[in-house]
């Protein structure tokens, strides 16, 4: 008798498989799945949904829109019939389910290969899935404590809560004049590792918002020689192993766990992402654990057009994309020259790869300094948008960042851009510049006075800000600029981090973390 597909509890990863002994359980021979001329020139998983969807068949399972006939007609036609047709649901025969390797299992070893992997992982949660996958396989190392960059994505101080690590926080090196954060040092990793001799492993960020790249070939030494596994939030990095000009990646680095959010600049669809384990992991993380933690962390329906579009962007990117990122790198070479031409504005480039933390700069970024305009990013910023449509990945204070993906037409990107801020320059050489108080350096975060998790989960309440010093967070406070954590989930709050934050939302900074936004009120533990 056959199981029942549907609630087998594999999160569509096709690794546990039953088939009848007559061998027919498929529904759809390998000659019917399209194959090129090599496996890097495949779409193995995206095929097979194109199979599936080309034979018309009997779609007696979810989802309700029936592979696009019992669709919302409007979203229909904004998504196209051939989108729908490929959204089919996890533990379907030929395409993730049947003779092994499945099409899905061929997908993610193909890009293993591709990018120097021992493993890869399909995410459908985004790097936010995979910064979760990693604090919850290092927790089943016996220590409880990890060593973590300061200014980690939140979804890693998600990670601690879900895993309940306790961290020992590592500053990376700010920059005082940019307010920004660049990378972390060897030195500063090893000094926190040898202060933390639980440590079951180090969690760090490279390539940051701006640009830069870590020494993670220095990273990885350091944390191999106190026998750790090192993280890499290489979110921003995926496209780096596929042009000379780019910053080392860190798998290649030694790395033992990368987390790479394709969808950013090597163009699978957004919420889609990749979890690569290093040939340098041998003892130090054990790829079953990493498996079960990302089942664990999955939906067990997740979305076969995330799944498709990985497996066409990693074909996209091992043909061409050596050649896509040459037209882009030129391009952005040109725009720093004209960007510096326009008045008050220059460019961050690999000038910045001299300084301690920062071995390298991915040149797909356009980090223009707005220092000498008398303008901060924010207005610069809300300007682009209102006058001419332009909207940039982030701006702060003194820097605002437009991002560029591989073969984008990015010649003609930039001068739109480039345009913009010709245009919107002139407006502002009419009107007289506002005062803007400078910026403070942040002050040294509190103590961690219990774990994140316990903060978070714990016994909690609200109070008033200005009755909050002392008391211990239970929330994430991170003030931008320059976006490192200010407070973080079982830290103790200080007077001096406090005002702080509150002068920044002054100055028009934001705030990230926070349930009041105004910071009006905050939540904090109750301490027993």
């Amino acid at each position: 008798m056959e199981r029942s597909a549907r609630d087998t509890d594999t999160g569509g990863r096709g690794i546990r498989t039953e088939q009848p002994a007559d061998g027919s359980a498929r529904g759809v021979s390998e000659a019917d799945v399209p194959r090129g001329t090599s496996p890097e020139q495949d779409t193995p998983y995206l095929d097979a949904l194109r199979a599936y969807a080309g034979r018309d068949p009997g779609r007696f399972h979810v989802p309700g829109h029936k592979g696009g006939a019992a669709a919302e007609p409007s979203f229909a036609e904004a998504v196209g019939e051939g989108a729908l047709a490929l959204d089919i649901p996890t533990l379907t025969r030929g395409v993730d389910v049947g003779m092994e390797p499945t099409p899905f299992q061929l997908a993610q070893e193909v890009a293993a290969t591709v990018w120097g992997a021992k493993r890869t992982w399909f995410l459908i949660n985004g790097a936010s899935q995979g910064n979760h996958v990693a604090s919850l396989a290092l927790a089943h190392a016996e220590g409880g404590e990890v060593v973590v960059q300061r200014n980690v994505h939140s979804s890693t101080i998600d990670g601690l809560v879900l895993s309940g690590l306790r961290p020992t926080f590592v500053q990376p090196e700010l920059d005082p004049e940019l307010h920004i954060v660049h990378c972390l040092t060897p030195d500063a990793l090893a000094e926190a590792l040898d202060r933390t001799p639980n440590a079951v492993g180090a969690m760090v960020v490279s390539p940051t918002y701006f640009g830069a790249a870590a020494d993670v070939r220095g990273l990885a030494g350091v944390a191999h020689e106190r026998g750790v596994p090192l993280v890499v939030d290489e979110a921003w990095g995926a496209h780096f192993a596929f042009h000379e000009d780019l910053p080392e990646p860190a798998l290649r680095a030694g790395a033992d766990l990368v987390i790479s959010s394709t969808h950013k600049i090597v163009g699978s669809l957004t919420q889609s992402a990749m979890l690569h384990l290093g040939a340098a992991s041998e003892g130090r993380l054990d790829e079953r654990v990493v498996d079960r933690t990302v089942t664990l962390v999955e939906s067990t329906s997740p979305s076969s057009l995330l799944f498709g579009s990985l497996d066409a962007a990693r074909r996209h990117v091992a043909a061409g994309g050596r050649e896509m990122l040459d037209e882009t790198i030129a391009a952005l070479r040109g725009a720093h020259d004209t960007v510096r031409a326009l008045p008050g504005l220059d460019v961050l480039d690999e000038r910045l790869a001299g300084r301690r933390s920062v071995a390298g700069w991915d040149p797909l970024r356009l980090a223009i300094d707005v220092r000498g305009t008398g303008r901060t990013g924010y207005e610069l910023g809300e300007r682009l948008f209102e006058r001419f449509d332009i909207n940039l990945e982030l701006v702060g204070e003194n820097v605002m960042v437009a991002v560029f993906g591989m073969g984008e037409r990015a010649t003609a990107q930039v001068e739109r851009l480039v345009t913009a801020l010709r245009g919107v320059l002139e407006e502002l050489d009419t009107e007289p510049p506002p005062e803007h108080p400078p910026f403070a350096e942040p002050p040294p975060w509190g103590p961690l006075a219990m774990s994140p998790r316990d903060a978070f989960l714990g016994p909690q309440e609200v109070v008033p800000i200005g009755e909050a010093a002392g008391r211990v967070g239970a929330e994430s406070l991170a003030a931008y600029p320059p976006g490192v954590p200010n407070v973080l989930p079982g830290e103790r709050l200080t007077t001096e981090t406090l005002e702080y934050v509150l002068s920044t939302l002054e100055h028009g900074g934001t705030l990230r973390g926070a349930s009041d936004r105004r910071l009006e009120t905050i939540r904090v533990a109750v301490e027993r």
